[in-house]
């Protein structure tokens, strides 16, 4: 089938098959964590593969029915197939986006959401989104963890951070980071409202990862402030100045955690947070292709500045502006049904990458 080509099998082969040998020569487990992201590439490149073999049986399978029925004319035997094929399609829309993933998006994710203009319904909105991303990330089995939470000062939350491990975890949500629209009919005002949060993606790198990608971060860039929780966590978070907040002076980057009970844990949790943060920048600086005016933490999150929409009033819609896909059922998108999203932006990105890369090679 022409679409082999395009997914490489005989490459994911080689890649496993390669990596079945290193794993068993003598050391291999010496240094865990290189021998563990080698076990984790092999495993990503096998499942891959088991895909490729899965869909092109499937195919294989779904294209002899549709002979079948077109040569006994049973129309029956057509509409089974024609069931089939929308759930094989979507199979291979999947199988290209991991594609279109790279190194850099194989990794954990941070993922801060941050009430902007529009008061109590701001602060409300942004604790809609972050019960979205939970719903995301328990759909396909990735781990989460909370890492900060502010609550607003009526209801909902200012600000909250968690972290979301799983394969690519960083690649598919790095799609949401921009700035979230919502429009509705306060339940706090009972008028039409308008709402923002901003949604801020970055990398969740271990040593090795901000050794490699040759991330410093000097202590005398860094302000640090301590404070006590906010919220909730018991009489021992509330009384002492277990939170931490570090503010990046070059690049203007603030980041908070508060969600351990030891300042020394907030304090590496920041960092981490910190580290994704200019890795990130770095990365988007390097492409070129995306607008990153809002990762300073100085752009207001208001009017004029929406990345997605979410209409509640007088129709349900959600729309990003990026990609301009649309869906209507807006419950299911905040019960965590943004693939299509994140599905669209992948795509779009992939054909800016190669539109500047065919324009590069005809300057040459």
């Amino acid at each position: 089938m022409r679409w082999g080509g395009i997914f490489d099998p005989a490459g994911l082969k080689h890649t496993v098959d390669r990596l079945n040998n290193l794993s068993l020569a003598e050391g291999f487990w010496d240094d865990p964590k290189v021998a563990q992201k080698m076990m984790r590439e092999r495993a990503d490149a096998s499942e891959t593969l088991e895909l490729y073999e899965k869909l092109r049986g499937d195919i294989a399978d779904l294209t002899e029915l549709l002979e079948l029925a077109e040569d006994d004319d049973d129309e029956e035997l057509l509409n089974e197939a024609l069931e089939q094929a929308p759930k094989l399609e979507a199979s291979v829309r999947g199988l290209e986006l991991k594609r279109m993933l790279t190194d850099d998006d194989d990794k954990d994710a941070i993922l801060s959401v941050n009430s902007g203009a529009g008061g109590t319904d701001a602060e409300d909105w942004a604790e809609i989104l972050l019960r979205m991303y939970l719903r995301y990330a328990d759909r396909h089995g990735f781990k989460s963890e909370l890492l900060e939470k502010a609550a607003g000062a009526e209801a909902g939350i200012s600000s909250a951070t968690i972290s979301v491990k799983g394969p690519y975890a960083y690649g598919f949500l790095r799609a949401e980071h921009g700035v979230h629209r919502l429009i509705r009919i306060s339940k706090f005002s009972g008028r039409r409202e308008t709402s923002f949060a901003a949604v801020k993606v970055v990398p969740d790198l271990d040593d090795d990862e901000v050794a490699e990608a040759e991330i410093e971060v000097r202590p005398e860039d860094v302000k640090i402030t301590t404070m006590r929780s906010g919220g909730a966590g018991g009489q021992h978070v509330n009384r002492t100045e277990s939170a931490v907040r570090l503010e990046h002076i070059p690049t203007g980057f603030v980041v908070r955690c508060d969600g351990e009970r030891s300042q020394h844990q907030n304090r590496a949790n920041a960092y981490r947070m910190l580290r994704g943060f200019l890795f990130d920048k770095a990365r988007r600086d390097k492409e070129a292709a995306f607008a990153d005016a809002f990762l300073s933490g100085q752009q207001d999150i208001g009017f004029g500045r929406q990345d997605r929409t979410y209409t509640m009033q007088p129709y349900t819609m959600v729309k990003d502006e990026r990609t301009d896909h649309k869906e209507g059922n807006i419950d299911a998108v905040l019960d965590g049904d943004i693939d299509p999203f994140i599905e669209a932006y992948l795509l779009a990105s992939a054909d800016k990458r190669a539109d500047k890369e065919e324009a590069r090679k005809n300057k040459v």
